[in-house]
Parts: structure tokens; sequence; C-alpha cells
């Protein structure tokens, strides 16, 4: 009987030790400070996490930021459906923080339902190369991932740094889904 509870022992440390070890990851933080008028402008979606309400986009994704006289910021998103027509959705993004906080909140909601919280969204600004022409956009809970640029293109020795500085951020960068671009 010591023999089988000793067996037993060993092949759950066996077992425990074969799942490896968890994937707790440190909470994910945004880049220290964001330049919110050099952001400004267009730029073009590279890859992201499937999200119900880009469920519609199948290529051709931008978007479009513009600084508002109140400090806000102006968000015209846009993309392509399988008609070929253009989609496009207009909304708002607010700091959070101080005027060089890369964490954001934006909203597609009407504005008359800007006092619900539920409709505004966390944007943070995870990773921003010097040059400002590539980021990565999340959230805290890392349900959602953007990567834009501000051409339809990049080389991909940096796209594979960014997607590996993100893995260790804790981002599943498996999950990725390439954006097709169409039209330049």
């Amino acid at each position: 009987m010591p023999r089988l509870k000793h067996a037993i022992v060993l092949l759950g440390c066996c077992l425990f030790m074969a799942a490896g070890p968890a994937q707790a990851h440190a909470p994910l933080q945004s880049i220290p400070s964001l330049d919110v008028p050099r952001y400004m402008g267009v730029w073009y979606e590279l890859a992201k996490f499937p999200n119900r309400f880009q469920k519609k986009c199948v290529a051709d994704t931008s978007a479009s930021y513009s600084l508002q006289p109140d400090g806000g910021v102006r968000v015209l998103n846009a993309c392509r459906l399988a008609n070929g027509e253009m989609q496009q959705a207009l909304g708002q993004a607010l700091q959070v923080g101080g005027p060089q906080s890369a964490q954001l909140r934006v909203r597609f909601a009407p504005a008359w339902l800007s006092w619900l919280p539920v409709v505004w969204g966390n944007y943070w600004v995870v990773d921003l190369d010097e040059g400002y022409q590539l980021v990565a956009i999340s959230e805290p809970r890392r349900e959602y991932l953007w990567i834009l640029s501000r051409s339809p293109e990049v080389p991909q020795e940096r796209y594979a740094a960014l997607l590996e500085r993100l893995s260790k951020m804790g981002l599943d960068v498996q999950r990725l889904e390439k954006t097709v671009h169409r039209q330049h």
C-alpha cells in the first residue's frame, strides 16, 4: 500500500511539472508618456485580436485622430466591408491622467450617453517607437490588442520585434489576425 501511495504522489508531481508554470504576468503598463499632438493623424491597422465590433471589417482598416479645441481627440475608424463599401465609426477619446498620459478612454456611443461609464473603453498605448510610426494599443485585461502603423506595411523585422515585446508583456500574439490592405 505505501508503494501505491508513493506512486500516486509521484504521478501527481509529474503531471504538475508537465503542465508547466502558470502564466502569471505583471499588470499591463502603458508607455511612460505620450505626445498626443504628435500621435494625431492617420494610422493603418496591421493586426488585431478579433473582436465583435470589427466583425464585418475585411480590409483597409484605419484610424484617424485629430485634436479638438476642448483637448479631446476625435477618432474616425474606417474599414472595408465584404461588399466593397467603406464603413466608418466616429468616436471621441480623452486622456486619463496628466497631459503626457498614454492612457485614454474612448467611446463610439452618442454624446448624450457619455455620462455612462460603460460606453467608455480603455485605450492604452503599450508600445510606441521613437518615430511615432508603429504602435500597439491594448487595455488592462489584455482582451484587446491593435497594432497600427503610419503606413499599411512595415519591415518584417520591426513587426517581429514588436510581437516579441508584446509577448513578454503577456499578450497572446498568436491570437492576432493580420489586416489586409487593398488600397494604399
